[in-house]
């Protein structure tokens, strides 16, 4: 029932927006029991206007004085710290086959990441060991089939606590890939360019969401974002109000088409990503989506997973609790740790069973780069990685299968993949309710070619 959708209401998640301001460096520790105790209110009465103020109150706290991080979130500031500046003309190093095979295989990857961990959206490792080790799917490198897992088994992850719906394992699917949010703003992306054109502002992807795709296929940051722009406020007062899913992961899942159709370009890619992303995130959830758009521009030029992942951070505040966090992730790498460890340290650092941490643009992004580094550009090893250590599933799988994807190429990737949902992507997206990956390829060479152009 309405008045049971999540993420509308304030006062249920006034504890995140407690942890979201210390995280940003507010001295708000005196406020944790109060914002505890109207949370619990909450349930059975209104709250709203007492978690509001509380709000305010917190944010007019002062900044503590061992904040050592420079976090902006406007554009004029991002660049300020970070520079970027990296421009590379694609039609220098591929020609248009190479550059097309490599947009097919930046698709094929995220939809089939997206769909090998969707099962597994929500639910905590210890559930998803269990899973894999009675599947046969110990280390997971294919979708699973219900039928390969016992009935009780099956029964607990369908009905989970933090996912009581029926999960879409692979004979569960149909003749296509099934809507899911995280190739839902990609096709929007898709759309968005071709309507708006690529100077969009922000305001265009406020008015794109309310056009062309239903409320509730958003969630977390997203859904607070759309209620705000529904009741007819503007970028970048839709990230702040009764918003404090603002540093989540919904925006580091929207950033991939601005890569796709900006090879060689990964200043050209965030900055895209800005426009997108500050509608509904400040901080560090703006930087994720820069570091993913920028990552896959600079993928469909260079193999090197490492030069990669660098030239994202290059694009974001080097200051920033997010740059800290995935360079970490580089250096044990690099250090030659082994990736059962490296996966424990990210493991410890957020807790899974945190909606905060779990749901949080920096932890994922550092399962994303160590799936990214130790899966040693295989696709199975590296889509499945990003699934079977936990945190969001299905984005991460997705986001380490588009930037591989890219730089493999579609040829690379085993045609079964792809051929498991017969090529074929079904979205909540008006006018683009169902596609095939040779549609979403045409459609972005197309508007890559119209960029390329333009440069020219």
């Amino acid at each position: 029932m309405l008045e049971k959708q999540m993420w509308l209401k304030y006062a249920p998640d006034l504890s995140t927006e407690w942890r979201q301001l210390m995280e940003e460096g507010k001295d708000v520790e005196s406020y944790r029991e109060v914002c505890s105790a109207i949370e619990a209110l909450s349930v059975t009465a209104d709250c709203e206007s007492a978690a509001f103020e509380i709000y305010k109150a917190m944010e007019q706290a002062a900044v503590r004085k061992d904040y050592g991080y420079q976090e902006p979130s406007s554009y004029a500031e991002i660049r300020e710290q970070a520079p970027g500046n990296e421009k590379t003309d694609w039609r220098g190093i591929l020609n248009e086959e190479e550059l097309k095979d490599k947009i097919a295989g930046a698709w094929v990857g995220r939809i089939s990441g997206c769909l090998l961990g969707k099962p597994m959206e929500c639910l905590r490792t210890g559930l998803i060991s269990q899973i894999l080790e009675q599947s046969g799917h110990e280390p997971l490198e294919w979708y699973i089939d219900s039928r390969e897992i016992p009935g009780t088994l099956v029964e607990k992850a369908d009905h989970d606590s933090r996912a009581p719906w029926r999960k879409c394992w692979i004979d569960r699917i149909g003749e296509s890939a099934p809507i899911d949010d995280d190739t839902n703003y990609t096709v929007l992306a898709l759309k968005l360019v071709e309507e708006y054109g690529a100077d969009f502002t922000p305001d265009d992807v406020l008015e794109a969401w309310l056009y062309w795709m239903p409320m509730f296929s958003t969630c977390t940051a997203e859904r607070a974002a759309y209620r705000n722009a529904a009741m007819g406020m503007r970028a970048p007062m839709t990230a702040y109000y009764k918003n404090p899913y603002r540093e989540w992961i919904g925006a580091q899942i929207r950033g991939d088409f601005f890569g796709y159709i900006n090879p060689g370009h990964p200043e050209d890619a965030a900055g895209m990503a800005w426009r997108d992303a500050s509608v509904s995130h400040v901080k560090n959830g703006i930087y994720g989506e820069m570091w993913v758009a920028a990552m896959l521009a600079k993928a469909a030029i260079c193999d090197d997973i490492s030069e990669i992942i660098e030239t994202g951070l290059r694009e974001v505040p080097p200051v920033s609790r997010f740059t800290e966090h995935v360079r970490k992730v580089m250096e044990w790498y690099h250090e030659g740790i082994d990736k059962r460890e490296v996966f424990r340290r990210i493991h410890s650092r957020y807790d899974e069973y945190c909606q905060f941490d779990w749901c949080h643009t920096n932890s994922n992004a550092m399962i994303v780069s160590a799936c990214l580094l130790y899966g040693e550009k295989n696709f199975a090893k590296t889509i499945g990685m990003a699934v079977q250590n936990g945190f969001d599933t299905d984005c991460n799988a997705a986001t380490a299968g588009s930037v591989l994807g890219m730089v493999l190429g579609e040829k690379s990737i085993p045609a079964k993949w792809s051929e498991s949902y017969h090529r074929k992507l079904r979205t909540g997206i008006s006018g683009y309710y169902e596609m095939t990956i040779e549609q979403l390829t045409e459609k972005t060479m197309a508007l890559c070619t119209d960029l390329k152009d333009a440069r020219d």
